[in-house]
Parts: structure tokens; C-alpha cells; sequence
């Protein structure tokens, strides 16, 4: 096992290190530090959550001198992650006399001059700022030794590499260059090779990233009921701060209104808010003053809060390396971090993509019932009560007549629980999936479905129950019967999952075909044997 202090690394650093609460440093800090040490160019594929900012960051601050001039460069697609990135070397260098300076757009540029007249050491910032400051001339990187290109994908993927490129040939030619980036696509690569010598490449893989502090779920849910399904699930977990993703502005903006509606204290970021608006929504969140933070991955990107007690992927990612940079930013700095997704019928192509990439299984839960939530929010429905008595106040004279009127024909037992019912009916919905397959001639408990496919497409009953295991996430062996015939199928399923198997199936492929399902009508009595020409899963 490795730790902190079997680094080669000052005194200084390590007592900083130790003061921050770390002992044992992450896969990739473990991979990357003595790499970096060694003084030459190193590439670090990782994702967010992975303590890569120290990775770079522990031997970046330990080889800077207090030699009033810029010695080391930190480029970063965002803001946030240059102020995030800037206050992380403030506290690996507490025990430095040395200055970083955070330069990005929308902070005074006057501000950055003045502190770069007084000689900083590290500048960390935004491509666009660096860019204007060099053409200002007051930024002088001739005699910078290290640069680092931090989320160096997320910069390419924002329009940045001519920025970049233009700032590299601003730098000292016989530097250390050191690039981290979640992904390697050909352009980052093609970077590499132009501006690198001979780097050598750390990666680690995605169950390092995953595990073990991530506690991961996904629920199975209906599209027509997913709102009422995410209400629940957040209702019934312990949420200190939460992070939703979707996958569209437009859904950030309709979930964000769906859920204030119901009086969820959250707020929306995506890209069409202006940087003040963004910085409220931050300051919001930084300060709990909401719970969750809706987001799309472009607006989240470079947002790191290290108290998110949970993330939930409200609309699945369309990639894995999408959903392992999401739930990243939970289970920061040695806490315990939940992530959960929701997934339909239709998206269980998606999970199980996920799971193979990923290189583990994520494990289903079932959606809250009423009871349990009813149950959960007991307490808290008890402590509001009883902090409304405790104010008093004039509003609650104005209801003392009507109180006294009630409680003349009603015990206030009765009344207690009505009140209770009414505020849970506006807040939840009922248990209702919103179908009705009405009488389908399948057994009790279970719903045949037709299919409008059969023999002519290859279809067996083998076939059938593996996919709609596999689609629906339902095992194989609660399928009942399956009748295979030259032009159509039927197959019967549990009544529980017949919402699931409907959205799953309908108008979807099976098999490479095409099909259409829709419940099937109930033969006549004499038409209920099997025909000879059917085929029976048994």
C-alpha cells in the first residue's frame, strides 16, 4: 500500500497533504505523482472524481520556487474548474510562500493585473483570458516549466484548440507538459504528439473510478410516470445535496419547473444562462440554500461540490464514459456518495452497455410505495407541525373559528389525518401506471401481449423470453406462455411488468425485425387449446 508520505516530495507538501485529511493517494494519483516527478511529459486519462487535480497538483506546487515570476501554467475549459483548480493548490502550498492566480472572463481584468504586477507563481485560467492577456503583453510565460492541460477533451469539445495551440507557442520551449483528459479522442491525441516529448501514459480503468465509495442503483420506471417516480425516490432517501441530470436544456428547464411546482427546492443550469445567471445558481447550490442542482453535462461541466451526497441521472447518459463522469461528482474527498438512474423500458440497452464498459453489474431497486414514502416523511411532516405551533403568530388566530367549528362535528384525530392526506395528495401521486389492458385471455396475474410476428421473422419462444428479459430487465423465468405461429406471437407476462414489456416493445425490433405489440383479444372459450401449429416455452 502506498502513501502520501513514500513520495519524494517536501516536507512542506507533505504536511499540507496531511493537514487536508488525505493518507492514501487515488489510483491515479498513485500512477501519476512519480510519473510527473520524474520530469517528464506524462498524459493522465481520467475522469472527474478522481483526485486528478492532485495528481497534477501535489508535484506541480512542490517543484515551484518563490521566484517572482510565472513558472508553472494550468489550463482549464471553465471558471469553476479554474477556481476550483486555483483554490485546491492554495491548500497543497500552505506551507509555500507562493501566489496562484485564477484568471477567467467575468472577473475584472484590472484585479489580474495588478496581482500578476506583484509576481504570482502559478496562473490557472481559462484559455480565453490567457489569450488576452498575452496580446496585452502581460502575461510572460518564457520562463514557465510546467503547463498542465486539465479536461483537456472538454476544452477541444468547447472550441479551444486554436487557444490552446496559440498559448503553447507563448511558452518556454524546454518545459514538462502534462495533459489529463477523461477521453482520448484523435485531436487530443494529434496535440500530443505535436506539443509532448515522449510522454508517458497513466490511465486507470473505470472500476477504479467507480468504486468503492459510489453506491450505485438504478430504478426501472415508466416515461408517463417518471417525475412521480423520481418525487418518490427523493422523498424516501436522505439527500443532503443532489445533482439531476438530463440530457436537453429543454428538460432542464421542464423538470426544473415540474419540481418547484411541487415545492422542491432546486434550480436549473444549461447554456443559455448568462455567466451572472450561472454564478447565482452556483452560489445557491454551494450554499445549500437549494438541495438540487438540474443540469444538463455541458452546463455541469468543471462544477465540483464536494458535498453532493447524491446524484441522479434523470435521463440516462447516451455513453458510459458520460455516466462515469456524472456520478464522479459524489463520494468526493473520502465521503460516501449515492448515484441513481432512472431508467425506462426502452433504455435498458443503455444500462446494460453501461454495466459491460463499466465491468460490474448496477443493482435494480423498485420505486417507493406510498406507504414507504408516508413512512419516511413522518418526522419531517411531525417537526414542521410542531416548529409552526412553536411560532404562533396572527395567521394562526385567523383559523381559530373555522377550527372550532370543525372539531364541533370531527375528532381531531380525524382531522389531523385529512389535513395530513390532503398535504401528501398534492405532493404525491398514486400508484396508477396510467394503463389498462383490460381482459386479455391470459391467466390470473399475468397479460397477453400480440405480437405481429412470428415463424416468417425466425421467432422461438427461446428468442422471445430472452429478449424481453433482457429489454425489459424481467427474468426469463416469469415470462408464461409463448405461442409461436407462421405470421404472429403471443406471449403472456407477469401483470406487474406489463407496462414495462408494452413500453419496451412497441414499435421496437426484436430479433433484427421490426414488430408491433399491443394487447391481445381474449379468444373464445373453444379457441383456448393451443393450436398444433404453435409453439410452447415449456
Amino acid at each position: 500500500m502506498t502513501y502520501f508520505t513514500d513520495f519524494n516530495i517536501s516536507e512542506q507538501v507533505k504536511r499540507a497533504i496531511q493537514e487536508m485529511g488525505f493518507e492514501e493517494p487515488s489510483p491515479i494519483q498513485e500512477k501519476a505523482i512519480p510519473a510527473i516527478l520524474t520530469g517528464g511529459d506524462v498524459i493522465g486519462q481520467a475522469q472527474t472524481g478522481t483526485g486528478k487535480t492532485a495528481a497534477f497538483g501535489i508535484p506541480v506546487v512542490d517543484k515551484v520556487t518563490e521566484a517572482q515570476h510565472i513558472q508553472a501554467l494550468i489550463l482549464t475549459p471553465t471558471r469553476e474548474l479554474a477556481i476550483q483548480v486555483s483554490g485546491e493548490l492554495q491548500k497543497l502550498s500552505a506551507y509555500k510562500r507562493i501566489r496562484i492566480l485564477p484568471i477567467y472572463g467575468g472577473q475584472s481584468i484590472g484585479h489580474q493585473l495588478k496581482a500578476l504586477r506583484q509576481g504570482v507563481q502559478i496562473v490557472v485560467g481559462t484559455p480565453g483570458r490567457m489569450l488576452d492577456h498575452l496580446r496585452r503583453g502581460t502575461l510572460h510565460l518564457d520562463k514557465v516549466h510546467t503547463v498542465v492541460l486539465d479536461e483537456a477533451d472538454e476544452m477541444l469539445d468547447m472550441g479551444f484548440v486554436d487557444d490552446i495551440e496559440s498559448i503553447l507557442k507563448e511558452v518556454n520551449d524546454v518545459r514538462q507538459t502534462l495533459l489529463f483528459s477523461a477521453t482520448m479522442p484523435p485531436l487530443i491525441r494529434k496535440l500530443s504528439r505535436k506539443y509532448m516529448v515522449k510522454p508517458t501514459t497513466v490511465t486507470i480503468n473505470k472500476g477504479e473510478v467507480t468504486a468503492p465509495l459510489i453506491h450505485q442503483l438504478y430504478y426501472k420506471v415508466l416515461e408517463r410516470n417518471k417525475i412521480d417516480s423520481l418525487c418518490r425516490i427523493i422523498d424516501s432517501d436522505d439527500v443532503e445535496l443532489g445533482i439531476l441530470f438530463c440530457r436537453t436544456k429543454k428538460g432542464v428547464a421542464e423538470l426544473t419547473e415540474a419540481l418547484q411546482a411541487r415545492g422542491y427546492l432546486v434550480d436549473g443550469l444549461h447554456g443559455d444562462l448568462t455567466q451572472s445567471q450561472r454564478d447565482v445558481v452556483m452560489k445557491r447550490f454551494r450554499e445549500a440554500s437549494i438541495e438540487f442542482l438540474i443540469a444538463t453535462d455541458v452546463a455541469a461541466r468543471g462544477i465540483d461540490v464536494e458535498n453532493v451526497s447524491h446524484v441522479i441521472n434523470y435521463d440516462i447518459p447516451q455513453d458510459p464514459e458520460s455516466y462515469v463522469h456524472r456520478i464522479g461528482r459524489t463520494g468526493r474527498a473520502g465521503r460516501k456518495g449515492v448515484a441513481l438512474t432512472l431508467v425506462t423500458p426502452r433504455e435498458m440497452k443503455h444500462l446494460r452497455a453501461i454495466e459491460k464498459e463499466i465491468k460490474m453489474t448496477i443493482p435494480s431497486q423498485e420505486v417507493p410505495t406510498i406507504e414507504e414514502v408516508v413512512e419516511k416523511q413522518q418526522n419531517s411532516w411531525k417537526n414542521l407541525i410542531e416548529e409552526t405551533i412553536a411560532q404562533g403568530g396572527k395567521e394562526m388566530e385567523l383559523f381559530s373559528p373555522l377550527v372550532d367549528e370543525i372539531l364541533e362535528t370531527q375528532s381531531a384525530k380525524d382531522v389531523i389525518a385529512a389535513l395530513l392526506k390532503m398535504k401528501f395528495s398534492t405532493e404525491n401521486k398514486g400508484e396508477d401506471t396510467g394503463y389498462s389492458f383490460g381482459e386479455t385471455g391470459a391467466d390470473k396475474g399475468m397479460v397477453r401481449f400480440f405480437i405481429n410476428v412470428g415463424r416468417n421473422v425466425n421467432f422461438t419462444p427461446k428468442i422471445v423470453a430472452e429478449e424481453i428479459s433482457t429489454l425489459v430487465g424481467i427474468p426469463k423465468q416469469a415470462i408464461g406462455r409463448i405461442d409461436i405461429f407462421e405470421n404472429f406471437s403471443f406471449v403472456d407476462v407477469p401483470e406487474s411488468a406489463a407496462p414495462f414489456v408494452y413500453e419496451a416493445l412497441r414499435y421496437s425490433r426484436m430479433n433484427g425485425a421490426r414488430v408491433n405489440l399491443s394487447p391481445a383479444k381474449p379468444r373464445p372459450k373453444r379457441d383456448r387449446s393451443p393450436s398444433p401449429s404453435s409453439a410452447r416455452r415449456r
